[in-house]
């Protein structure tokens, strides 16, 4: 194992090791010193939400607000993430059902049902119980499940595709700072951004995969066919986990866009069954009028710090949903520019921002809004989520015409995105830890898939759900600084080819690189030696074309 450059095959032991350290460190020490690791998980989930709960209001508005400036701008939009004569490789409902799979998944399934439930009992403003109530509760999840997300992938996503279609550098995300750091993203800069991306992809597709088995062994227990324990749920990790690796193994096209195809289609399925049995009317209307409130409150909810109130709600709410999507972020985007090369810019931010979030929100309103209409009726949802989170999901079809099929169905559906949440991870893992390689070792891909195993297991005996929750709001600090680094040189990047958009035009040199040269060659004439490189070498000048 050697330490070779981006663009070379093999691992790249500069990301691969320390990223492998860090994760192997938390795996045994949750495992050795579990209830050291869930009070010190405890106390750092206090201290993030008192004092650094702004930083993820603030990276995460930023973000929204760059995209759509993307977005209105035509110069930018005709922009082709590769060469002008690159055309997708996927369809469109291939491109659609992977960019859900991949950014939703298992989490929609899990708080589908349970979150509407949890914030009509206990809303951020409204009266507990009331159709105010009611109304705010599905506000709130459509915000957390709607343009912030899609938007934070898209940076990196755009970011990612851009610099390694069009211009030819490494499919990784120290690629995304070459307009700020020049040819350092080649050092330690590079192999520090990278490694932090793994082990932000490590924890928060684990996160993914605690939340999905805990609903998986819900749903096998309401069908009699396993009872629910950590015992149990560590057991099907292994198991998953198993088929997920076969599918890396497999590789993109053979494995995850068939499964991510099947569960679009099963999923698609089961929430026409829901929208056609349960209440269909209030489910429509009630879709419309959601969508305006949370249109009418979108800019109220995105800069919303609590800061004269109680900070519990927002971290146990909305910081949690923007770390774990910040986690999410290298694995999603990374997963989403490997099957959008050959879309413009422009069709690539309309289909990733807006398709996605539209399917999210008939989903939402089919089951959360049926699921407030039956406990108004009196179904005792509510009790259910009080006693289990995971469980949520399945009392609603209980209560519903032909529980015997659909109960095993959404178990199917669970499954099948947690084996694809599971296997694009593990792809982008492994393609940031060999360095921008596509296809990396056999072993490296067997040895994420089971650390991201091993990780959700002994998150889940730490502290459960609030354990993943924790430490997925924590990985994603680091990680934004890099997101706000990362959307500053991509406008950099899309202001020097928006003035040839037929050819990836010379990325303008950083100012870091030109200050750097500038300083280098000052210390050199002192010293009466020549200065290095060319006459136009100077601060000011562009740098040669990729």
């Amino acid at each position: 194992m050697t330490g070779r450059r981006p663009h070379g095959g093999g691992v790249y032991a500069r990301v691969f090791l320390p990223a492998a350290a860090l994760v192997v460190a938390l795996v045994v020490s949750a495992a050795v010193w579990t209830e050291a690791v869930g009070d010190w998980i405890a106390e750092l989930q206090t201290f993030i939400a008192v004092e650094l709960g702004w930083v993820y209001t603030g990276v995460v508005a930023f973000l929204l607000g760059f995209v759509l400036v993307v977005l209105l701008r035509p110069d930018f939009r005709r922009l082709r993430l590769g060469p002008p004569d690159s055309y997708p490789e996927y369809s469109y409902l291939s491109w659609f059902a992977m960019l859900f799979s991949a950014g939703m998944g298992i989490g929609l399934l899990f708080y589908s049902v349970a979150e509407p439930l949890m914030h009509y009992a206990e809303p951020p403003r409204a009266e507990p119980g009331t159709p105010d109530a009611a109304l705010e509760a599905l506000q709130v999840t459509f915000f957390h499940w709607g343009l912030h997300p899609w938007a934070i992938y898209i940076t990196v996503a755009l970011s990612l595709a851009f610099f390694s279609y069009r211009h030819g550098l490494p499919l990784s995300l120290r690629s995304a700072l070459y307009p700020l750091l020049g040819r350092r993203i080649h050092g330690v800069i590079g192999d520090a951004v990278d490694t932090a991306a793994v082990v932000g992809t490590v924890l928060g597709v684990a996160t993914s995969l605690g939340l999905g088995v805990m609903q998986v062994n819900s749903g096998l227990a309401r069908v009699g066919l396993l009872e629910e324990s950590l015992t149990h749920q560590i057991g099907l990790i292994i198991a998953i986990m198993g088929a997920a690796t076969l599918s890396v193994v497999s590789g993109l096209n053979n494995g995850i866009r068939l499964l991510s195809r099947a569960n679009l289609f099963l999923g698609a399925a089961l929430m026409l069954f829901v929208l056609i049995a349960g209440p269909t009317r209030l489910v429509l209307a009630g879709f419309f009028e959601s969508v305006g409130h949370y249109v009418d409150g979108l800019v109220e909810l995105t800069f919303r710090t609590d800061a004269f109130r109680s900070p519990d709600w927002q971290a146990d709410w909305t910081l949690f949903y923007w770390g774990w999507w910040i986690s999410w972020c290298p694995f999603v985007g990374m997963f989403i520019a490997r099957v959008s090369r050959g879309r413009t810019v422009g069709e690539f931010i309309l289909g990733v921002l807006l398709v996605p979030t539209l399917f999210t929100f008939v989903w939402l309103t089919a089951f959360g809004a049926g699921a407030l209409h039956l406990e108004e009726a009196g179904a005792g949802i509510s009790a259910v989520v009080q006693e289990s989170v995971p469980q949520a999901l399945y009392a609603m079809l209980e209560a519903l015409p032909l529980a015997a099929i659909t109960v095993p169905l959404a178990t199917a559906v669970v499954v099948g995105y947690f084996v694809t949440s599971a296997d694009s991870g593990a792809l982008v893992m492994n393609v940031l830890a060999s360095g921008g390689n596509p296809n990396p070792p056999l072993l490296q891909k067997i040895f994420w898939s089971s650390m991201t195993g091993a990780v959700a297991a002994v998150l889940l005996i730490a502290g459960g759900l609030q354990a993943l929750q924790t430490v997925t709001i924590a990985a994603a600090l680091p990680l934004s600084l890099i997101l706000v680094l990362m959307a500053w040189g991509l406008w950099t990047a899309f202001r020097a080819d928006a003035q040839q958009s037929d050819l990836a035009s010379p990325i303008p040199e950083p100012k870091l690189e030109r200050l750097l040269r500038y300083l280098d060659e000052r210390r050199r004439r002192r010293r009466g030696g020549a200065p290095q490189g060319d006459s136009n070498s100077g601060p000011g000048k562009r740098s040669k074309r990729l």
